[in-house]
């Protein structure tokens, strides 16, 4: 093998041949580290995920090299509640192999001159010290749909604006659910949370109407268009808005009908009242009694003649008269 290198006179980032030659961190692991390494330090407020995007490496990838540095001390992470109750989340990374211990006191004397987690009332970035750059104060937008861990990430805070004042909170948490397991059917339908927060607003509104969960769900997965999807949070509200059904109006209930008044029978007999149900004026005994007596006073037709075969066969068959005695 042969090797020509020029050591960069500028703009160059010194790795550790430990990180290099690693033999337990994978290529991803490794780029994400020296990635870090390499940024200046008022980029160092990021989250570890959102850098990481940057470089392509996300989803599972992105939870597997994180968890590789975390299993070797590259990369620490500690979660706090601040005043307001919002939880925060600091991440330490280092170029060196750190014990808890140590990352706990680097945290420790790191927030003693700059805090690595703002309060929550407080926008500007934090910068940690040269020797440990650290990625505080976001709220978790990691992508965990691939990859179920011990510790699922908190649900961030929804804004206001995202939630119907009139909205029953069953309801959106239902259509909520529905529209984030659309993943799981066709993968282009991948939602993060605020964005199936924003839409179940829409979607709600189907449930309301009175229709299922599974309705919902097979007309939002129905029809894929032939040129894909581009923007699975434009494709659904536009599905949403385009496909909802009318309002569900309630039947009216039919009031029984009420019985006709009793009203004297025109037949023969004795004097009787009955209910009709149509506008007849004799009871159903009296017609039947009228139908029976007229056709019994119908005379019956006169049989056909019998054709000449049949007479003459019947001739043919009558026998002789017997001869008188003299």
């Amino acid at each position: 093998m042969l090797r020509h290198a020029i050591a960069p006179s500028a703009r160059y980032t010194k790795a550790s041949n430990d990180v290099i030659r690693h033999p337990r961190l994978s290529s991803d692991a490794k780029i994400m580290l020296l990635y870090v390494q390499s940024l200046p330090d008022n980029t160092t407020f990021k989250p570890l995920s959102e850098l990481a995007q940057k470089l392509g490496i996300k989803g599972r990838a992105y939870q597997k090299a994180k968890q590789q540095l975390v299993e070797h001390g590259y990369v620490h992470e500690w979660r706090s509640q601040g005043d307001g109750g919002r939880w925060l989340t600091e991440q330490l990374v280092a170029n060196n192999p750190l014990t808890s211990e140590r990352a706990g006191r680097l945290r420790t004397a790191s927030s003693a001159t700059t805090p690595l987690s703002p309060p929550p009332s407080t926008h500007s970035p934090t910068v940690g010290v040269p020797t440990a750059r650290t990625a505080g104060d976001y709220e978790p937008v990691e992508d965990h749909s691939d990859k179920t861990t011990p510790h699922p990430p908190s649900e961030p805070k929804r804004p206001a604006s995202t939630t119907a004042p009139t909205a029953d909170p069953t309801l959106l948490a239902r259509a909520e659910r529905v529209l984030l397991s659309l993943r799981h059917s066709r993968r282009e339908l991948h939602l993060g949370v605020r964005e199936a927060a924003k839409l179940a607003v829409e979607a709600v509104k189907w449930l309301e109407r009175g229709l299922s969960e599974s309705d919902l769900r097979q007309a939002l997965l129905a029809e894929r268009p032939n040129e894909g999807v581009r923007s699975a949070v434009g494709f659904l509200r536009y599905r949403l808005a385009q496909k909802l059904p009318e309002p569900h109006t309630a039947s009216r209930s039919c009031e029984p009908a009420r019985p006709r008044e009793l009203i004297e029978c025109q037949g023969p007999g004795e004097q009787h009242t009955f209910r009709p149900l149509l506008d007849e004026t004799e009871c159903t005994p009296c017609r039947l009694a009228t139908a029976n007596a007229s056709y019994a006073e119908t005379p019956s037709p006169e049989p056909e003649p019998l054709p000449w075969r049949e007479r003459f066969a019947r001739i043919n068959t009558t026998p002789a008269a017997a001869p008188a005695v003299g």
